[in-house]
């Protein structure tokens, strides 16, 4: 008797410590939102933590992709949506929001900074979903 609950529990204990081992894994340095400037990590901190919050969404959730761009002079980070009906999210290296400069429904974003797409230079991919 005692066997036939010590198995479930033990299947069950295994499985959430088996999500925590998976997630320390970094396999792939562009999937795990690393960059390849000799070895340092240039990510902001509050970035990178954004960066993880993506990747325990559900993947019909989940954000594409993280591009670093220099925008007004300063380093910002646009965050691709996984569709069109969402904003695409434009963030400084401080999580501060800035705006939405396309997506949506519109497809025009927000308007908060519509000159985006003209001022944004040195556009450099730091994170990616997995494609499965």
């Amino acid at each position: 008797m005692i066997k036939l609950l010590f198995i479930p529990l033990v299947v069950i204990l295994s499985c959430g410590s088996s999500k925590k081992n998976q997630s320390i894994a970094t396999p792939d340095p562009l999937q795990e939102g690393k960059t390849a400037v000799a070895g340092k990590d240039t990510i902001p901190p509050c970035v990178r933590m954004k960066i993880d919050s993506f990747k325990l969404k559900e993947k019909h959730e989940q954000p594409q992709k993280v591009t670093e761009y220099t925008y007004k002079g300063k380093k910002v980070y646009y965050v691709t949506m996984p569709c069109c009906d969402f904003f695409n999210e434009v963030y400084d290296d401080k999580c501060n929001y800035l705006g939405a400069p396309d997506g949506g429904f519109t497809g025009r974003g927000d308007g908060k900074i519509p000159d985006f797409a003209q001022e944004a230079k040195n556009e450099k991919v730091i994170w990616q979903a997995k494609k499965d």
